[in-house]
């Protein structure tokens, strides 16, 4: 049995896939397994996985199913201790796997959270540093699920908690990996903190990270996702609303990427309808405290966020 299973879901990642396996390969930790799913590429994927020889590569081409359903398929074959998600345009720092494992082992953590790096398309790289925290349950600091990053990889999990608990992403949907993320801090006995950045989150300038489609009000399905499933830790009640305030609000800012900015405004109308029943003093919530006089303006109000993507659209159009 591997120490860790690193699963990585592909799809038309021609450009960027040898660079991932390869930051995998190239682990100072050697027991690993790689479980490398094809989704269903039409580019030359296939033909670039098939020249790695490394026995501790799994390799599976499917048909294309989804990144959710893709990262379930990945935990059914996983066989090692803990698990790592990596997606097929990032890679990571040749420790990443010896360092995680070590502090989930000496912390007896379930879930271990890291620093990370952003990089951009011109080459330019952003330090992210995630506030520190004492290893703890997430009921003891439930500042944890707002504190880090709510995506799969820059973490390492354990295979228990997350086939004991049958912890699955959401299939068919966009934005899946945020419940599953919420879902296993919540599930963990204990999640530790290493201070130490050793992903490389890539940001494409045309990739589903920048650009938005019709497909974004899937993220008010997802936020009314982890509110039924918090809905009765009450303990949970004031992060999940500032969590929701600050989903909602950055992914109506966010209508300024939309492709169709009627689409936009119906997401901007639809996501303040949201905010006001679910969360009706959503105006007065903390989120806001530690935004400038002129964002938290515009933010809270649903006609200047209209105004202010409209403008940022025609410019960019212009």
């Amino acid at each position: 049995m591997a120490d860790i299973s690193i699963i990585v879901p592909i799809y038309n990642a021609e450009k960027f896939i040898k660079k991932c396996v390869d930051s995998l390969l190239n682990q100072t930790k050697k027991e690993l397994e790689f479980i490398l799913i094809n989704d269903g590429s039409t580019d030359k994927t296939h033909d670039i996985l098939k020249t790695y020889k490394d026995k501790r590569i799994k390799y599976f081409k499917n048909k294309n199913q989804g990144i959710g359903k893709t990262r379930n398929f990945g935990i059914e074959k996983a066989t090692g201790k803990y698990i790592i998600f990596i997606d097929s345009d990032d890679y990571i720092e040749p420790t990443t796997c010896e360092e995680l494992y070590n502090k989930a082992i000496k912390e007896k953590a379930d879930v271990v959270v890291c620093d990370f790096f952003k990089v951009y398309d011109d080459g330019s790289i952003e330090d992210i540093n995630l506030p520190s925290f004492k290893t703890s349950k997430l009921k003891d600091n439930p500042n944890i699920l707002i504190d880090i990053n709510l995506s799969p990889w820059n973490k390492i999990y354990s295979t228990k908690l997350i086939k004991d608990n049958n912890i699955r992403f959401a299939e068919g949907i966009k934005y899946e990996d945020v419940p599953f993320v919420s879902e296993a801090l919540d599930r963990a006995n204990k999640i530790a903190k290493l201070d130490k950045k050793l992903n490389y989150y890539v940001i494409h300038g045309n990739s589903e990270t920048t650009v938005r489609d019709k497909r974004i009000f899937d993220i008010l399905k997802i936020v009314d996702m982890i509110r039924k499933y918090f809905k009765n830790k009450t303990y949970m009640n004031d992060i999940v609303d500032k969590l929701t305030v600050r989903i909602v609000t950055n992914y109506n800012i966010q209508q300024r990427q939309q492709k169709d900015i009627k689409v936009g405004m119906e997401f901007i109308d639809d996501a303040f309808a949201y905010l006001k029943k679910e969360v009706p003093d959503y105006k007065d919530n903390k989120y806001y405290e530690n935004r400038s006089f002129l964002k938290r303006t515009i933010e809270k109000n649903k006609l200047f966020s209209k105004l202010y993507c409209r403008l940022y659209h025609m410019i960019k159009k212009s």
